[in-house]
């Protein structure tokens, strides 16, 4: 039984409950395109006392197919959509939802031939499947193979689904739930003039739980100027982005940290206004790392606990590492003196981030002093120049791993150069599925989420051009596991996390793309649907987590650093769904008498409060999220600030903690933990001043 079930789930009880997964597969949802992970039997079973077990993913990967196909990852969501499509070829007529049965056909309908002499009353013949010609044209299919009747006469292409499923409970839940999604926001979302969006003739594309992906809504979302309010991400890359994704990062959007200090009462606590650019500036005039211009010198008497290092903690991260191929590469690297081929730059950087792993967060390293596995790294960066202008795979997979130890040294920007690179090798290879060896079609499925992944985040904070790679996530799968030989495996290849985080990243795009992007913040009337809707599906991720990776409620830190960062990140993303009704409330104190909008504001402030209470557990996390999870965390303790100084919002923020000192306490432990970071990166300086400065004038304000 999941924590989400006898009263351990995190959400509130605000929240929507999600029955309609209580009478289906437990499944694992991903908002790619409304697109799930279904476990199959073999690896989610009950057994008799009701318990589940769950294996890992890797064992799907008996199942893969030789292409970029999602097929096997199609979620029920997907099915229902077809379903429902399919049902409008059914025979029956139907008024108001209800099926009407006709006795006498012959009344109805009196040129309709009738069989009264024959013993047996033969029935009508339809297909049971229609093509995909007729059902555009919602004209009945005769079901010929290979060519229909309409196809034949059109000279149409004609293609047949998959036979359909039959509707279980569960599908019905779920076709009911997207039926009112698309309600929801075809009235409140599409129509409403607040949100600065137009209306289209298409309702958009919902999935279940986690989805709204709407292939063609974006283009049909356009304002009375004729301007796309969401422009797509073009930038580096010869290819635009895909303008229909909900669940990519808008290229003009407020959710970035610094925005809240253009919020009223916030902005009253710093003594000058700051351009949301400053840190990107500041990035950008940053001195390069002196000691990639020395010759590197390798120490290799260590190597095996460093491996083994990267296998236990690292790895999970980024999933990017085959354990089944590793031996092979060291062997490749080892026999060129680790001094040229991407193998030897590869097994560099595994070294680098393992022994770095090892050290503990990068905060707690004395000023001055190399950072662990930097050796590795100078080492891996000489070779890198030969990498840059091979097209390989392996090329893109050392690309991806430097910027990995780039970012746990809290260089943004230098990781976000490398990941350009790395964006463009993978849209090369994806323009074509025969450029990547079967073999290696796993591994390149892997570097380009963790791509999509870190750009994701690099957007959230910095305005960096796009490099247009998430146009290819139709051409893309997901992960399903690496295949080798177990006796040659050197470590676990745990996808839950990886496979968690990419719906979780979706997640939140798709909330800059609804609430933060240009000109779509609405009144607090306008957006209740879609916050509620956003919620739900984040509700919705939770409860299908695995067993093992679900948190559970209490307050008390986790043991378990998996555990602890996705719990950070739920409450993150609850943090920002809400944050609209903060902003609203300090706008206007007497918003917060709307019932609706004080219960929002009590879960935002309540996400806040609970990310910020145990600083230091945001370590667990440090490896692969410092500089990311540092600008959220002065983001959310901004908020906080604000929410202080506010009557309404202050009575909500003591109700949630059992002493008002509380609040005092959690906002002093923050300044003193951003101001330990302050010595990593320039922009983690300014928002250690800015937090800091902040703390200040707010007791002056209170105080007075």
């Amino acid at each position: 039984m999941s924590p989400s079930s006898n009263g351990d789930s995190p959400l509130s009880a605000g929240t929507m409950t999600g029955a309609a997964s209580a009478n289906v597969v437990r499944q694992f949802p991903l908002p790619n395109r409304d697109f799930t992970i279904e476990i199959p039997s073999p690896q989610l079973a009950a057994s008799s006392n009701g318990v589940h077990s769950l294996k890992s993913p890797t064992s799907l990967k008996s199942a893969r197919t030789p292409s970029f196909s999602r097929e096997g990852i199609l979620g029920s969501a997907q099915k229902a959509r077809n379903l429902s499509q399919s049902s409008e070829n059914r025979p029956e007529h139907v008024s108001n939802g209800h099926q009407t049965v006709h006795s006498d056909e012959g009344s109805i309908n009196p040129l309709k031939r009738r069989n009264t002499d024959a013993a047996v009353d033969y029935p009508r013949r339809r297909a049971t499947i229609a093509c995909e010609v007729c059902r555009s044209r919602k004209s009945r299919c005769d079901g010929t193979k290979p060519k229909c009747k309409l196809c034949t006469e059109l000279g149409a292409e004609c293609v047949y689904r998959e036979p359909g499923i039959k509707l279980d409970a569960g599908d019905k839940l779920i076709l009911e739930r997207l039926s009112r999604i698309e309600s929801l926001l075809q009235m409140n979302m599409v129509g409403s003039n607040a949100m600065g969006l137009g209306h289209g003739h298409n309702s958009p594309n919902m999935s279940n739980g986690t989805g709204l992906s709407g292939d063609n809504l974006l283009s049909q979302l356009q304002n009375p100027d004729g301007f796309v309010s969401v422009i797509p991400s073009g930038g580096l890359g010869t290819w635009s982005a895909n303008a229909g994704s909900m669940s990519t990062m808008p290229k003009v959007h407020t959710n970035a940290a610094l925005h809240l200090l253009q919020w009223p009462m916030i902005r009253d606590l710093v003594s000058r206004p700051y351009d949301p650019q400053i840190l990107l500036q500041l990035e950008m005039a940053r001195e390069p790392l002196h000691s990639l211009t020395k010759t590197p010198c390798v120490d290799l008497s260590n190597t095996n606990a460093y491996i083994e290092a990267y296998f236990d903690r690292v790895n999970i991260w980024y999933a990017c590492v085959n354990p089944y191929t590793w031996r092979s590469h060291y062997r490749i690297a080892l026999s060129n003196g680790f001094r040229e081929g991407p193998e030897s730059c590869i097994v560099l950087l595994v070294l680098a981030l393992g022994q770095a792993s090892l050290r503990g967060s990068i905060s707690s390293i004395v000023p001055h002093e190399d950072p662990p596995g930097l050796q590795y790294f100078t080492a891996a960066w000489s070779l890198l120049p030969g990498m840059m202008t091979s097209n390989s795979v392996l090329a893109a997979q050392c690309h991806l791993l430097a910027a990995a130890y780039l970012f746990y040294l809290v260089r943004p920007l230098e990781a976000w150069n490398l990941l350009c690179t790395t964006s463009t090798k993978l849209q090369l290879l994806l323009m074509s599925p025969n450029r990547v060896p079967p073999e290696q079609r796993e591994l390149s499925e892997r570097i380009y989420w963790n791509a999509l992944l870190f750009e994701s985040d690099l957007l959230a904070e910095l305005d960096l051009p796009h490099s247009g790679v998430v146009a290819f996530e139709e051409n893309v799968g997901l992960p399903c596991g690496f295949e080798g030989d177990e006796n040659e495996a050197v470590g676990r290849d745990d996808l839950w996390y990886f496979l968690a985080e990419i719906s979780l990243r979706r997640l939140l795009n798709r909330v800059s793309q609804l609430i933060y992007s240009k000109d779509s913040m609405a009144s607090t009337t306008s957006l209740e649907p879609v916050v509620a809707e956003l919620d739900f599906q984040l509700t919705q991720w939770y409860e299908n987590l695995p067993v093992n990776l679900q948190f559970p409620s209490t307050r008390a830190p986790l043991p378990d650093p998996v555990q602890t960062v996705l719990r950070l990140r739920f409450y993150a993303c609850r943090t920002i769904i809400y944050r609209p009704y903060i902003l609203a409330v300090l706008d206007n104190e007497q918003a917060v008498l709307d019932p609706t909008v004080r219960d929002c504001c009590t879960k935002c402030l309540d996400a806040s409060i609970r990310q910020l209470e145990h600083i230091l557990a945001h370590h667990a996390g440090h490896m692969p999220y410092l500089w990311q999870g540092a600008l959220s965390i002065v983001s959310q303790t901004l908020l906080v600030m604000g929410a202080t100084m506010s009557p309404s919002l202050n009575s909500i923020l003591c109700s949630l903690v059992p002493r008002r000192e509380m609040i005092d306490q959690i906002i002093n432990e923050v300044v003193m933990e951003i101001e330990r970071y302050s010595v990593l990166s320039p922009s983690l300086s300014l928002s250690a001043e800015i937090i800091k400065e902040a703390e200040v004038r707010r007791r002056t304000f209170l105080s007075s």
